[in-house]
Protein backbone atom coordinates (compact mmCIF):
# COMPACT_ATOMS: atom_id res chain seq x y z
CA UNK A 1 0.00 0.00 0.00
CA UNK A 2 2.58 2.24 0.69
CA UNK A 3 4.41 1.69 -2.31
CA UNK A 4 1.43 2.35 -4.39
CA UNK A 5 0.88 5.47 -2.27
CA UNK A 6 4.56 6.91 -3.68
CA UNK A 7 4.00 6.04 -6.99
CA UNK A 8 6.48 5.63 -9.60
CA UNK A 9 9.32 7.67 -11.36
CA UNK A 10 9.41 7.76 -15.26
CA UNK A 11 11.22 5.12 -17.12
CA UNK A 12 10.88 3.40 -20.47
CA UNK A 13 9.29 5.43 -23.43
CA UNK A 14 7.73 8.00 -21.06
CA UNK A 15 11.35 8.98 -19.55
CA UNK A 16 12.13 8.55 -23.25
CA UNK A 17 10.34 11.56 -24.18
CA UNK A 18 11.27 13.42 -21.33
CA UNK A 19 14.76 13.66 -22.24
CA UNK A 20 13.37 15.37 -25.42
CA UNK A 21 11.92 18.33 -23.17
CA UNK A 22 13.57 21.53 -23.37
CA UNK A 23 13.00 21.95 -19.37
CA UNK A 24 14.69 18.67 -18.95
CA UNK A 25 18.31 19.31 -18.11
CA UNK A 26 21.34 17.04 -16.75
CA UNK A 27 18.50 14.66 -15.51
CA UNK A 28 15.88 16.72 -13.65
CA UNK A 29 13.27 19.20 -14.59
CA UNK A 30 14.14 22.85 -14.34
CA UNK A 31 12.88 26.09 -14.02
CA UNK A 32 12.66 28.80 -16.01
CA UNK A 33 14.65 31.05 -13.46
CA UNK A 34 17.11 29.50 -10.99
CA UNK A 35 15.23 28.39 -7.96
CA UNK A 36 16.65 27.15 -4.89
CA UNK A 37 13.60 24.89 -3.19
CA UNK A 38 15.33 26.16 0.50
CA UNK A 39 17.99 28.81 0.87
CA UNK A 40 21.53 27.73 0.77
CA UNK A 41 22.39 29.27 3.79
CA UNK A 42 18.59 27.85 5.74
CA UNK A 43 19.07 25.33 8.42
CA UNK A 44 17.87 22.23 8.05
CA UNK A 45 17.75 22.14 12.03
CA UNK A 46 15.88 24.96 12.34
CA UNK A 47 13.50 24.15 9.67
CA UNK A 48 12.81 20.55 11.30
CA UNK A 49 12.56 22.01 14.88
CA UNK A 50 10.29 24.47 13.94
CA UNK A 51 8.74 22.50 11.65
CA UNK A 52 7.62 19.80 14.68
CA UNK A 53 6.63 23.28 17.28
CA UNK A 54 4.50 24.90 15.36
CA UNK A 55 2.76 27.63 17.07
CA UNK A 56 -0.99 26.79 18.01
CA UNK A 57 -2.52 29.38 15.48
CA UNK A 58 -1.34 27.56 12.52
CA UNK A 59 -4.32 25.47 12.92
CA UNK A 60 -8.12 26.84 13.71
CA UNK A 61 -9.14 26.67 17.12
CA UNK A 62 -12.65 25.51 15.73
CA UNK A 63 -14.00 23.73 13.08
CA UNK A 64 -13.35 25.41 9.42
CA UNK A 65 -17.11 26.55 8.43
CA UNK A 66 -18.41 24.74 5.01
CA UNK A 67 -21.15 24.71 2.99
CA UNK A 68 -22.39 21.54 1.74
CA UNK A 69 -23.72 21.88 -2.06
CA UNK A 70 -25.71 19.23 -3.94
CA UNK A 71 -22.97 18.90 -6.67
CA UNK A 72 -25.43 16.50 -8.44
CA UNK A 73 -27.93 19.41 -8.60
CA UNK A 74 -25.14 22.26 -9.48
CA UNK A 75 -26.35 24.54 -11.50
CA UNK A 76 -24.78 23.84 -15.60
CA UNK A 77 -26.13 27.18 -17.98
CA UNK A 78 -23.44 28.92 -15.15
CA UNK A 79 -20.12 28.67 -14.52
CA UNK A 80 -19.44 28.08 -11.45
CA UNK A 81 -16.44 27.17 -9.44
CA UNK A 82 -16.58 25.30 -6.03
CA UNK A 83 -14.24 25.03 -3.72
CA UNK A 84 -12.61 22.32 -1.24
CA UNK A 85 -9.81 23.82 0.65
CA UNK A 86 -6.07 24.08 -0.42
CA UNK A 87 -6.04 23.59 -3.90
CA UNK A 88 -9.16 21.30 -4.77
CA UNK A 89 -12.00 22.36 -6.88
CA UNK A 90 -14.57 22.04 -9.40
CA UNK A 91 -15.35 23.88 -12.36
CA UNK A 92 -18.68 22.98 -14.12
CA UNK A 93 -19.96 24.62 -17.33
CA UNK A 94 -22.62 23.74 -20.24
CA UNK A 95 -22.54 20.17 -19.44
CA UNK A 96 -18.48 19.86 -18.64
CA UNK A 97 -17.08 18.85 -15.22
CA UNK A 98 -13.38 19.51 -14.62
CA UNK A 99 -11.94 18.82 -11.44
CA UNK A 100 -8.49 20.32 -10.28
CA UNK A 101 -6.15 18.42 -7.77
CA UNK A 102 -8.62 16.83 -5.81
CA UNK A 103 -7.58 15.91 -1.75
CA UNK A 104 -10.39 14.07 -0.09
CA UNK A 105 -8.50 11.39 2.17
CA UNK A 106 -8.14 13.55 5.24
CA UNK A 107 -4.33 14.12 4.72
CA UNK A 108 -1.71 15.36 2.87
CA UNK A 109 1.05 13.01 3.07
CA UNK A 110 1.69 9.16 2.33
CA UNK A 111 0.44 8.32 5.86
CA UNK A 112 -2.62 8.76 7.22
CA UNK A 113 -1.45 10.00 10.78
CA UNK A 114 0.44 13.08 9.24
CA UNK A 115 -0.56 16.26 7.37
CA UNK A 116 -4.08 16.00 8.51
CA UNK A 117 -7.24 18.30 7.03
CA UNK A 118 -8.49 20.60 9.74
CA UNK A 119 -11.40 19.83 11.18
CA UNK A 120 -14.60 20.88 9.21
CA UNK A 121 -12.44 21.23 6.08
CA UNK A 122 -13.88 17.44 4.83
CA UNK A 123 -17.14 17.21 4.62
CA UNK A 124 -16.76 16.35 0.63
CA UNK A 125 -16.15 12.73 -0.16
CA UNK A 126 -16.05 11.24 -3.75
CA UNK A 127 -19.41 9.95 -3.50
CA UNK A 128 -20.56 13.37 -3.30
CA UNK A 129 -19.66 13.96 -6.85
CA UNK A 130 -20.88 12.55 -10.42
CA UNK A 131 -18.61 11.61 -13.31
CA UNK A 132 -15.62 14.07 -14.38
CA UNK A 133 -15.10 14.88 -17.82
CA UNK A 134 -11.31 15.97 -16.93
CA UNK A 135 -9.29 15.71 -13.80
CA UNK A 136 -6.54 17.65 -13.81
CA UNK A 137 -3.37 17.27 -11.88
CA UNK A 138 -0.56 19.95 -11.62
CA UNK A 139 2.36 18.32 -9.98
CA UNK A 140 2.65 15.04 -7.45
CA UNK A 141 2.97 16.71 -4.55
CA UNK A 142 0.82 14.60 -1.88
CA UNK A 143 -1.41 18.01 -0.60
CA UNK A 144 -1.90 17.55 -5.02
CA UNK A 145 -1.80 14.37 -6.06
CA UNK A 146 -3.36 12.03 -3.39
CA UNK A 147 -3.16 7.64 -4.03
CA UNK A 148 -6.61 7.03 -2.25
CA UNK A 149 -8.73 10.07 -3.36
CA UNK A 150 -7.29 9.32 -6.97
CA UNK A 151 -7.85 5.64 -7.27
CA UNK A 152 -11.53 6.14 -5.60
CA UNK A 153 -12.03 8.82 -8.86
CA UNK A 154 -10.70 6.41 -11.78
CA UNK A 155 -13.93 4.98 -12.43
CA UNK A 156 -15.63 8.75 -12.73
CA UNK A 157 -13.41 10.04 -15.01
CA UNK A 158 -13.47 10.68 -18.65
CA UNK A 159 -9.44 11.99 -18.96
CA UNK A 160 -6.74 12.64 -16.72
CA UNK A 161 -4.71 15.87 -17.34
CA UNK A 162 -1.26 16.43 -16.08
CA UNK A 163 2.20 17.75 -16.39
CA UNK A 164 5.06 15.68 -18.38
CA UNK A 165 5.80 12.20 -16.37
CA UNK A 166 3.49 12.17 -14.06
CA UNK A 167 1.47 9.65 -15.69
CA UNK A 168 4.08 7.50 -14.52
CA UNK A 169 1.78 7.56 -11.44
CA UNK A 170 -1.72 7.40 -12.35
CA UNK A 171 -0.41 4.53 -14.78
CA UNK A 172 1.20 2.81 -11.59
CA UNK A 173 -2.15 3.22 -9.85
CA UNK A 174 -4.03 1.26 -12.72
CA UNK A 175 -5.01 4.06 -14.54
CA UNK A 176 -5.08 3.34 -18.54
CA UNK A 177 -2.73 4.78 -20.55
CA UNK A 178 -5.40 5.93 -23.26
CA UNK A 179 -7.21 8.16 -20.37
CA UNK A 180 -3.66 9.71 -19.18
CA UNK A 181 -2.53 13.07 -21.40
CA UNK A 182 0.47 14.62 -20.23
CA UNK A 183 1.63 18.49 -21.19
CA UNK A 184 5.28 20.00 -21.08
CA UNK A 185 5.00 24.05 -21.01
CA UNK A 186 3.31 25.64 -23.26
CA UNK A 187 1.69 22.20 -24.90
CA UNK A 188 -2.21 22.81 -26.42
CA UNK A 189 -4.79 20.39 -26.64
CA UNK A 190 -8.29 21.41 -27.80
CA UNK A 191 -10.55 19.30 -25.23
CA UNK A 192 -13.47 19.48 -27.52
CA UNK A 193 -15.61 22.62 -29.67
CA UNK A 194 -14.40 25.14 -27.43
CA UNK A 195 -12.72 23.86 -24.66
CA UNK A 196 -8.97 24.25 -25.15
CA UNK A 197 -6.07 23.39 -22.01
CA UNK A 198 -2.61 24.76 -22.13
CA UNK A 199 0.35 24.04 -20.00
CA UNK A 200 2.29 26.98 -18.59
CA UNK A 201 4.96 27.57 -16.49
CA UNK A 202 5.41 27.43 -12.63
CA UNK A 203 8.12 27.84 -10.24
CA UNK A 204 8.14 25.20 -8.12
CA UNK A 205 9.60 21.44 -7.89
CA UNK A 206 8.30 17.94 -8.08
CA UNK A 207 8.83 14.35 -6.43
CA UNK A 208 6.93 12.17 -3.86
CA UNK A 209 10.28 10.86 -2.09
CA UNK A 210 13.73 11.58 -1.72
CA UNK A 211 14.30 12.24 -5.19
CA UNK A 212 13.06 15.49 -7.26
CA UNK A 213 12.13 16.57 -10.40
CA UNK A 214 11.70 13.44 -12.20
CA UNK A 215 8.18 15.42 -13.32
CA UNK A 216 7.15 18.05 -14.67
CA UNK A 217 5.11 20.63 -12.63
CA UNK A 218 2.77 23.18 -13.92
CA UNK A 219 -0.18 25.42 -14.64
CA UNK A 220 -2.74 25.63 -16.96
CA UNK A 221 -4.97 28.21 -18.75
CA UNK A 222 -8.01 27.07 -19.74
CA UNK A 223 -10.53 27.89 -22.40
CA UNK A 224 -14.27 26.94 -21.31
CA UNK A 225 -16.92 28.36 -24.11
CA UNK A 226 -16.52 31.84 -23.64
CA UNK A 227 -14.85 31.91 -20.10
CA UNK A 228 -11.30 31.93 -19.77
CA UNK A 229 -9.70 30.29 -16.94
CA UNK A 230 -6.25 30.40 -14.98
CA UNK A 231 -5.67 26.80 -13.05
CA UNK A 232 -2.05 28.39 -11.33
CA UNK A 233 -1.02 25.17 -9.27
CA UNK A 234 1.82 26.11 -6.90
CA UNK A 235 4.08 28.53 -7.87
CA UNK A 236 6.74 31.07 -6.53
CA UNK A 237 6.58 34.86 -8.04
CA UNK A 238 8.15 35.12 -10.89
CA UNK A 239 8.08 36.81 -14.53
CA UNK A 240 6.29 33.73 -16.23
CA UNK A 241 2.61 35.47 -14.88
CA UNK A 242 3.11 38.36 -17.05
CA UNK A 243 4.37 36.24 -19.98
CA UNK A 244 1.20 34.31 -19.28
CA UNK A 245 -0.73 37.20 -19.12
CA UNK A 246 0.36 38.84 -21.77
CA UNK A 247 -0.12 35.90 -24.05
CA UNK A 248 -3.43 34.50 -22.72
CA UNK A 249 -5.31 37.27 -20.59
CA UNK A 250 -7.01 38.75 -19.34
CA UNK A 251 -9.34 36.06 -17.61
CA UNK A 252 -12.06 35.70 -15.94
CA UNK A 253 -10.82 34.06 -12.36
CA UNK A 254 -7.58 33.50 -11.83
CA UNK A 255 -6.39 30.08 -8.82
CA UNK A 256 -3.35 31.52 -6.93
CA UNK A 257 -1.61 29.57 -4.09
CA UNK A 258 -1.29 32.21 -1.19
CA UNK A 259 -0.48 29.97 1.48
CA UNK A 260 2.27 27.50 2.60
CA UNK A 261 5.00 30.44 2.30
CA UNK A 262 8.00 30.97 4.84
CA UNK A 263 11.15 32.78 4.98
CA UNK A 264 13.63 30.00 3.70
CA UNK A 265 11.91 28.75 0.35
CA UNK A 266 10.90 32.24 -0.87
CA UNK A 267 11.11 31.23 -4.74
CA UNK A 268 8.61 28.27 -4.48
CA UNK A 269 5.53 29.59 -2.95
CA UNK A 270 4.22 32.73 -3.08
CA UNK A 271 3.72 35.16 -0.24
CA UNK A 272 0.16 36.53 -0.05
CA UNK A 273 1.56 40.01 -1.59
CA UNK A 274 2.88 38.45 -4.62
CA UNK A 275 -0.38 36.28 -4.85
CA UNK A 276 -2.16 39.95 -5.78
CA UNK A 277 0.86 40.76 -7.91
CA UNK A 278 0.46 37.42 -9.79
CA UNK A 279 -2.96 38.28 -10.15
CA UNK A 280 -2.55 41.58 -11.49
CA UNK A 281 0.44 40.27 -14.06
CA UNK A 282 -2.31 37.70 -15.74
CA UNK A 283 -4.52 40.78 -15.76
CA UNK A 284 -7.18 38.69 -13.65
CA UNK A 285 -11.17 40.29 -13.44
CA UNK A 286 -10.92 38.09 -10.00
CA UNK A 287 -8.66 36.27 -7.73
CA UNK A 288 -9.69 32.98 -5.90
CA UNK A 289 -7.03 32.55 -3.40
CA UNK A 290 -6.24 28.89 -2.62
CA UNK A 291 -3.20 26.45 -1.15
CA UNK A 292 -4.65 27.43 2.56
CA UNK A 293 -7.43 26.55 4.92
CA UNK A 294 -6.90 22.93 5.06
CA UNK A 295 -3.62 21.77 6.14
CA UNK A 296 -0.49 22.72 8.34
CA UNK A 297 2.76 22.57 5.81
CA UNK A 298 4.14 26.41 6.81
CA UNK A 299 4.85 27.89 10.30
CA UNK A 300 2.51 30.63 9.77
CA UNK A 301 -1.40 31.39 11.50
CA UNK A 302 -3.50 29.71 9.34
CA UNK A 303 -5.76 32.30 8.45
CA UNK A 304 -2.42 34.83 7.60
CA UNK A 305 -2.51 33.95 4.00
CA UNK A 306 -6.04 35.06 3.22
CA UNK A 307 -5.71 38.27 5.68
CA UNK A 308 -2.95 39.06 4.19
CA UNK A 309 -4.71 38.57 0.66
CA UNK A 310 -7.67 40.18 1.50
CA UNK A 311 -5.51 43.68 2.78
CA UNK A 312 -3.14 43.72 -0.39
CA UNK A 313 -5.91 43.49 -2.87
CA UNK A 314 -7.82 46.33 -1.26
CA UNK A 315 -4.53 48.50 -1.75
CA UNK A 316 -4.69 47.45 -5.51
CA UNK A 317 -8.51 47.17 -6.22
CA UNK A 318 -7.90 44.18 -7.51
CA UNK A 319 -11.89 41.86 -6.86
CA UNK A 320 -11.49 38.99 -4.94
CA UNK A 321 -13.85 35.80 -4.35
CA UNK A 322 -13.17 34.38 -0.73
CA UNK A 323 -15.99 31.61 -0.25
CA UNK A 324 -16.22 28.62 2.67
CA UNK A 325 -15.75 25.63 1.52
CA UNK A 326 -18.30 24.16 -0.58
CA UNK A 327 -19.88 27.93 -1.36
CA UNK A 328 -20.26 28.15 -5.12
CA UNK A 329 -18.89 30.91 -6.98
CA UNK A 330 -21.31 32.08 -10.63
CA UNK A 331 -18.85 33.82 -12.58
CA UNK A 332 -20.07 36.97 -13.51
CA UNK A 333 -22.72 36.86 -10.91
CA UNK A 334 -21.89 36.28 -7.41
CA UNK A 335 -18.57 36.40 -5.88
CA UNK A 336 -18.53 35.35 -2.16
CA UNK A 337 -16.60 37.75 0.04
CA UNK A 338 -17.78 36.74 3.59
CA UNK A 339 -14.77 36.92 5.88
CA UNK A 340 -15.59 33.99 7.64
CA UNK A 341 -11.79 32.97 8.53
CA UNK A 342 -11.62 35.27 11.67
CA UNK A 343 -11.60 33.02 14.82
Amino acid sequence: MRQKTFGRNPEGKRLEQIKKSPNYKEGIFQNLSPTEVTLKNASMTKMLKDYFNKPKDTAPSALIPSVKTDLYTLSDDKPTIVWFGHSSYLIQYKGTRILVDPVFSGYASPVSYFGKSFPGSDIYTVSDFGNIDMLIITHDHYDHMDYKTITQFAPKVKSFYTALGVGSHLEFWGIPVNKIVEFDWWDHQKIADSIHLTATPARHFSGRGLVRNKTLWTSFVLQLYDKIIYIGGDSGYDTHFKAIGDKYGPFDIVMLESGQYGSDWPYIHMFPEETVKAAQDLKAKTLLPVHWGKFVLANHAWNEPIQRVVQKAKEENMPLATPKIGEPIYLGEVYPNQMWWQF
